[in-house]
């Protein structure tokens, strides 16, 4: 199959169709009749030599092909969109643009909350895709548009514009009546005892594990897990410390069951800044979403 034989239109309907889950949402996001989206997946089926989607409960899910297709597929729309869209001109409550953008798993859980709310408010059609990308990959992708921008502490993202968001630090989170905590301590001896703790790592937080490296408590680590959102839990259920940012700690710990001590451990303070690329900095829509972060989330 050669991208002559391709018709734009059914690209959209693949992409609609991967998003939804479902044949009839599709035909609804894009404002078409239900058999005209069966007619239009039926031909790139055939284009395809491949089922593309299968029955399941409450829809369709995609096959590997178009599991493969999804990304690239996406990628391709959004740039197009973008090309062919007027730079100047770019009307919140209208658009159904994606917004593209690099989170952790962290990330997601300190600004999703209140930045969603926000863009249903003044963008109801705009939709925001999460994009988790290794940070020697960030800069490259700003840059191709692959993603429209990057949150989070990237001191080793270079080459990029740059916003500062917050101020943070690492500190330690304990279940609440850890033993560690009945002993009052200062400075010094908070720092000296920490051996005395048993920690879980965050293997995609390249930062926390050399905070345990500096301070020569690899060896006491008992769990090592993907994601830092798992964590509270089997915090409040074991005896074990996790080093995380003090925000996102916090928003743990205010319903109560949680501790957090603040060692003065090397590496601690950070900085959380909005990325984005010089290509794309006189981007309508990248230029009206940054204002829109940076109005709710800057200090």
């Amino acid at each position: 199959m050669h991208i002559k034989d391709i018709d734009l239109n059914l690209l959209r309907l693949f992409d609609a169709v991967y998003r939804a889950g479902s044949v009839s949402r599709a035909a609804d996001l894009l404002d078409v009749t239900q058999p005209a989206a069966s007619q239009g997946l039926t031909r790139l089926r055939l284009l395809m030599k491949d089922p593309l989607f299968v029955r399941a409960p409450g829809g369709v899910r995609p096959t590997p092909r178009a599991q493969r297709l999804a990304s690239a597929v996406r990628t391709a729309l959004a740039t197009l969109e973008q090309a062919l869209g007027d730079a100047s001109d770019f009307d919140p409550a209208q658009s159904e643009r994606t917004f593209r953008i690099h989170m952790s798993d962290i990330g997601e859980g300190r600004f999703l909350p209140e930045l969603m709310p926000a863009l249903r408010e003044r963008a109801p059609g705009v939709r925001v895709d999460t994009l988790p990308l290794p940070r020697e990959d960030i800069t490259a992708a700003l840059d191709a548009g692959s993603i429209d921008m990057a949150f989070g502490f990237l001191p080793t993202v270079k080459d990029t514009l740059r916003a500062r968001l917050t101020n943070d630090r690492y500190i330690i989170l304990l279940r609440e009546g850890h033993p560690f905590t009945g002993k009052r301590r200062n400075s010094q001896a908070l720092l000296a005892d920490l051996h005395q703790l048993e920690f879980v790592s965050v293997r995609t937080h390249a930062d926390t594990l050399r905070i345990l490296q500096l301070l020569k408590l690899e060896t006491r680590v008992r769990l090592t897990a993907e994601h830092f959102m798992v964590l509270p839990s089997i915090v409040r259920a074991t005896d074990l410390a996790v080093v995380m940012p003090k925000t996102i700690a916090q928003g743990f710990a205010v319903n109560g069951g949680y501790t957090i001590i603040e060692p003065m451990f090397p590496l601690r303070d950070f900085t959380v800044s909005l990325h984005w690329s010089r290509r794309f900095d006189g981007d309508a829509g990248n230029r009206w979403l940054r204002s829109v972060v940076m109005e709710l989330f800057a200090e």
